[in-house]
């Protein structure tokens, strides 16, 4: 998979988390039986439960070498499983935040793709086509971000998985969408990811960006979606975090809210998606 690095400028490959395993479920026809229980809330939480225990642990300072992980960013240095090491939180002065008000931030570590959306949009992910209303379970009237932009954060295994706000508000409403678990990669392209996977739904009222909509996506063996529950928000603030496993955080912009990178959508026009960092500029309010 070739990925772009804006700070590099230049183009790297990565590899899928579970690369082997993922290929075996989606691929193979012994492994499709098995996918089923896999993909299972109660598979699900099993993994969850494991991870919380104090063997998971083990499985921290291979990942961490694995991937180049820098442990001095972060809030401990010693961690009782590997959930309480995958949920870590940032330093304070570790976080690198755009506080201009007028910037677009990027709400995760990831690897971002932007859509433009039209009135009968189907946006593109990893070789599947999801309508706006798919995304939201048919639950809210999306017509007004027709000529908006949706903006899609893949999270991967060694990303930071808490995520923020993106600006100052309040949330208007919100409602969770239980669904089967599959990974967000392009082995389950023949699968309609986002309209399986639970999700949890926050349509937001920001200061600089008018109506939001932020949904958080959970993958296969995440054990849950965590949010805080707020009334109001700031920009930067942690709104929750996800439990292991990779996730995708997507935004929901209406038309004439916001301006993206010109580096970031050249990369898009093309499929390839761009590394974001928490609270990075990935964009600016609308002129």
């Amino acid at each position: 998979m070739k990925i772009y690095d804006r700070h590099k400028k230049e183009y790297i490959r990565t590899e899928q988390y579970g690369q082997g395993k993922l290929e075996f479920l989606y691929g193979n026809p012994f492994g499709r039986l098995l996918l089923k229980l896999v993909i299972s809330p109660f598979t699900s939480r099993l993994y969850g439960y494991y991870n919380s225990l104090p063997i998971s642990a083990k499985k921290i300072s291979p990942f961490v070498e694995k991937y180049s992980i820098s442990l001095d960013e972060y809030e401990k240095s010693e961690y009782n499983s590997f959930n309480d090491f995958f949920t870590r939180k940032r330093r304070p002065e570790a976080i690198h935040m755009d506080m201009n008000p007028d910037a677009l931030i990027a709400p995760a570590d990831s690897k971002l793709l932007v859509y433009n959306v039209t009135d009968d949009t189907k946006i593109s992910v990893k070789g599947s086509l999801y309508t706006l209303d798919e995304l939201v379970d048919n639950r809210l009237d999306v017509s007004d971000y027709g000529g908006g932009l949706c903006l899609v954060f893949r999270l991967c295994m060694d990303d930071y998985h808490r995520y923020c706000f993106i600006d100052s508000g309040k949330v208007a409403s919100g409602f969770t969408v239980k669904g089967k678990l599959h990974t967000v990669s392009s082995i389950s392209k023949n699968y309609r990811i986002f309209k399986e996977n639970s999700r949890a739904v926050s349509v937001c009222e920001t200061e600089h960006f008018g109506r939001i909509i932020q949904m958080e996506v959970g993958a296969l063996l995440v054990g849950r979606i965590v949010n805080h529950d707020v009334g109001t928000f700031r920009r930067g603030q942690e709104k929750g975090w996800f439990e292991p496993g990779g996730s995708t955080v997507i935004l929901l912009l209406q038309k004439d809210a916001a301006v993206i990178d010109g580096d970031i959508l050249a990369q898009s026009r093309d499929g390839i998606e761009t590394i974001v960092k928490y609270g990075e500029r990935i964009g600016k309010k609308y002129d």
